[in-house]
């Protein structure tokens, strides 16, 4: 039976003058699979994110997201994918219901169809009676929450996720971590960067970045195995102490 992935990269590198920030990755991601991309801080995954996500192109070698080149075909690329920064990507000086009108105008939805899924998400996410609250008065929980329901609202084939959970308790991670498998059961692919050792454990398959190239790519299971320790964040460690570089 041929497998379907929905990212496949071959030998993707990003060169700035002489300095290789992601030298040559090779690896595929299943359509539904939540994918951890892990590594430290200069480890070139930041860098090789932008290139999935058709914001920067390749140096060398090629890739594909959705079925699209993300050397030529970056615009389709981003009409296909979903995406969740680090850095929160709401409008506060916009209500709940203003945000999700304009992020499905920005995708091409039809305004009845943005209308039926804004009160079916709200209803969802429990945010019925916040629907004309400002953003700027929710607390982080609920904003985290509410820009990754953004980022699927369009029902890309795949959504990126970079350090969704950042600064949140543990209660909120774990519920976010819940709307993260639920949209992986829909079928849409996670890929996913966290500096939390243990939602790395909630990854389908993990792969981990040293100075610009994938040292380790399996389930958490056999990644523990495979080094003999107990945790990933041992995993991690252990890669990690091997770094050369010092920045992304």
């Amino acid at each position: 039976m041929k497998e379907n992935y929905v990212i496949e990269a071959e030998g993707l590198t990003k060169k700035f003058g002489d300095f290789t920030a992601t030298n040559h990755i090779t690896f595929k991601v299943h359509e539904g699979e939540i994918f951890g991309f892990l590594g430290a801080n200069g480890a070139g995954k930041t860098t090789a994110m932008r290139m999935l996500c058709g914001l920067s192109r390749p140096s060398e070698g090629r890739a594909t997201v959705a079925g699209y080149d993300v050397y030529r075909q970056a615009e389709e690329v981003k009409k296909h994918i979903g995406y969740m920064s680090q850095k929160f990507s709401l409008y506060d000086d916009l209500t709940v219901a203003e945000n999700l009108r304009l992020f499905g105008g920005i995708y091409g939805m039809k305004r009845k169809l943005i209308n039926e899924k804004t009160d079916r998400l709200l209803a969802e996410l429990g945010f019925t009676s916040k629907k004309n609250a400002m953003v700027k008065s929710l607390p982080l929980g609920w904003k985290q929450k509410l820009a990754f329901s953004l980022a699927i609202f369009h029902d890309p084939k795949i959504v990126f996720l970079d350090e969704p959970t950042g600064g949140v308790d543990p209660v909120t991670r774990r519920q976010f971590w819940e709307l993260i498998y639920q949209a992986s059961d829909r079928g849409i692919t996670v890929f996913v960067t966290t500096h939390y050792m243990d939602e790395a454990e909630y990854c389908d398959r993990v792969s981990i970045m040293v100075d610009g190239c994938i040292k380790a790519l399996d389930s958490p299971r056999n990644l523990k195995k495979q080094f003999g320790v107990d945790s990933m964040y041992d995993v991690f460690l252990t890669l990690a102490r091997t770094a050369q570089r010092s920045s992304d």
